[in-house]
């Protein structure tokens, strides 16, 4: 199979951010390129092991990429975030120096990323879950996230 040339004035990105566990189970980062340090961090630290916040930054991407202001503001304790139409920056609240400014779709490539490490972490044996124990816990996060927004969730086909 060859592959697909981009089209004209398309940008190619690679947002090289390689994702892992520790010995605890907690996410850790690499990046390629160390432009995309800070955009790591964030991903590891503020929306971390929880499915459901990356499921709200995935939904946020694709609010404002279609023109729409985000669903809900980005909370965090740990971050100042804006997302808006041209991209996102953020600002680490406990770490001089810990900020960002990425495209929106550099932070579209990264979260995708960041889902699809989240999603392929195996589930906890010894975790017993009351809302859907017979599904991946992803899934059931990403029910319980259209459970609470009242909406299909816009990756919904797209990513999973």
């Amino acid at each position: 199979m060859g592959s697909t040339a981009p089209l004209p004035g398309t940008a190619v990105l690679s947002v090289d951010i390689s994702f892992s566990l520790d010995k605890y189970r907690l996410p850790l980062f690499q990046v390629a390129d160390q432009r995309y340090r800070a955009l790591g961090a964030w991903l590891i630290t503020d929306v971390s092991i929880y499915h459901a916040a990356c499921l709200d930054a995935l939904a946020m991407i694709d609010d404002v990429s279609h023109g729409r202001q985000p669903f809900e503001e980005w909370s965090s304790d740990k971050y100042d975030a804006a997302l808006a139409s041209d991209g996102i920056d953020f600002e680490n609240q406990w770490v001089a120096g810990e900020k960002g400014r990425y495209s929106l779709e550099e932070l579209r490539e990264a979260v995708e990323a960041y889902w699809t490490f989240l999603a392929g972490r195996l589930d906890s044996r010894h975790l017993i879950r009351e809302y859907h124990p017979e599904l991946p816990l992803w899934h059931a996060e990403l029910l319980q996230w259209e459970e609470r927004w009242g909406r299909s969730h816009p990756y919904r086909g797209r990513l999973f």
